[in-house]
């Protein structure tokens, strides 16, 4: 072992070791609340020089940046809200009954922490799933200590934002590594139970991998790829043509095409005005930077790739340096003969344009992947129930009319999907039910009163939701 592999080695072993340390002394829900409370304080305070250096990394606009400190420190409260409700821990008492067979003794069941987890932060979201983003914060509101590694796309952000975590959170409770042999490290250190990880297929799976082939496989929580399916109806490319083409545009090309949730493959009827209100609005659709120069090389290869294949490619202003917003249009008969060419994610701002005819969109759509969305838009009286049946097989979350960039935080929100959106369907990233992540079940069985955690005891003491028998 070289000394740079022992220095990385010592570093993860050392704040793994602390988390470890730290996770088994107890913790009360209104602890880990105003720990949430206080790192949502903190973040916004240090909004202004924060922002600053975000945009610094990774060209991203200082409003749109500003934007996303908004929703993280709305995601750290909405967190301190949802451990304080007590929901979360699923529990349930049920008192004897010797009539049962077999019997029935005392059970009481509930939801405890894992312990310390691992976060992979994510590159085109610098505050809202990186060092102080989703996962960190639904993985302290369960009571588990983070490891997170950082995003060699603003390592320095990163880095200002984990000593802000660290002068709020108590010793163990957060920790930060950095570089690629830091997180295979990290996956395979026996003493992390859990990770979560936001980035691509191929990152996602190789940790993934390493994961589930430890001595004691761990859950690894991956949100990967997705292209998020868009299905426009004759009947509502016949009453909003315009109105369509210009919101796909604006939501394939917003923040440079770099959301995970980005419209990357659109179902349009021909002949009904969708392409050429989507070439009109592309008129005004300024090229944009990528985050990395390797995504920028990644979205220029892409789109070379499909534009072989296409029968047309629409393209917005270009500008040296910058990626070009792109629109390829496919022809049925070639979307048929190779699904799989048009079906990977392209991150940038990109999408593929499938023209279909009557009869043609059945089968179509039995050639997608599940992702983490899909989108109808409708006529105003249609009925889609049909369609819809459809596209909830293949997507986690099923929207109507409008388009899926934007992620809401809340108890109803799900962000999660079949492979390769993700690597646990069951599972979400964003919205309260996040937290199930980093917890797992524990039930006691005729245990004396003292030894119950006050969430189980008689009486129901801390007023919690829970489920009685």
């Amino acid at each position: 072992m070289s000394g740079a592999e022992a220095q990385v080695a010592a570093d993860v072993d050392a704040a793994v070791a602390a988390a470890a340390r730290a996770a088994r002394i107890p913790t009360t829900r209104e602890q880990r609340a105003g720990w949430l409370d206080a790192l949502a304080d903190a973040l916004d305070a240090g909004r202004e020089p924060l922002v600053a250096l975000a945009h610094e990394e990774t060209h991203l606009a200082t409003a749109r940046l500003d934007g996303e400190v908004t929703r993280t420190v709305s995601q750290l409260r909405f967190f301190a809200g949802v451990v304080r409700e007590g929901g979360y821990l699923e529990a349930v008492v049920e008192a004897p009954d010797a009539t049962l067979v077999p019997p029935r003794p005392d059970l009481r069941r509930m939801l405890r922490p894992l312990g310390p987890v691992a976060v992979y932060t994510a590159s085109n979201f610098p505050f809202a799933f990186s060092v102080l983003g989703n996962d960190t914060a639904s993985a302290l509101a369960a009571g588990c200590p983070v490891v997170v590694k950082a995003h060699p796309g603003h390592p320095e952000l990163s880095r200002r934002t984990a000593a802000l975590a660290r002068a709020v959170l108590p010793v163990g409770w957060f920790g930060l590594v950095e570089g690629m042999d830091a997180g295979v490290a990290l996956v395979q250190h026996p003493g992390i139970r859990a990770a979560g990880f936001t980035g691509s297929v191929r990152g996602g799976r190789a940790l993934f991998d390493l994961a589930v082939s430890r001595p004691d496989p761990i859950p690894f929580y991956g949100e990967l790829g997705s292209i998020n399916p868009v299905v426009i109806t004759s009947a509502a490319a016949t009453e909003r043509a315009a109105a369509i083409g210009a919101g796909l545009v604006a939501s394939f090309t917003r923040d440079a095409g770099q959301y995970c949730t980005k419209p990357g493959l659109v179902f349009a009827p021909q002949g009904l005005g969708i392409e050429d209100a989507v070439r009109d609005a592309l008129a005004d659709a300024p090229a944009s930077r990528q985050l990395t120069p390797a995504m920028a090389d990644g979205f220029a290869s892409g789109v070379a790739e499909r534009a072989s294949l296409a029968a047309e490619v629409l393209t917005g202003a270009a500008s040296d340096g910058e990626s070009t917003p792109t629109v390829l249009v496919v022809d049925g008969a070639a979307f048929r003969a190779d699904p799989d060419a048009f079906l990977a994610e392209c991150f940038g701002p990109v999408t593929v344009l499938v023209r279909y005819a009557e009869g043609e969109l059945d089968g179509m759509l039995d050639a997608l992947e599940p992702s983490l969305t899909a989108t109808i838009h409708r006529g105003g009286d249609e009925d889609v129930s049909a369609l819809a049946e459809r596209l909830t097989a293949v997507a986690g979350r099923l929207l109507f009319d409008g388009w899926p960039t934007g992620v809401a935080i809340g108890w109803a929100q799900h962000h999660g999907g079949g492979w390769p959106s993700t690597t646990a369907s069951v599972h979400t990233s964003v919205g309260a039910t996040a937290i199930r992540r980093w917890l797992t079940p524990i039930a006691y069985q005729d245990a004396p009163h003292a030894v119950l955690p006050p969430e189980l005891r008689d009486g129901n003491p801390l007023g919690i939701p829970r489920r009685e028998s």
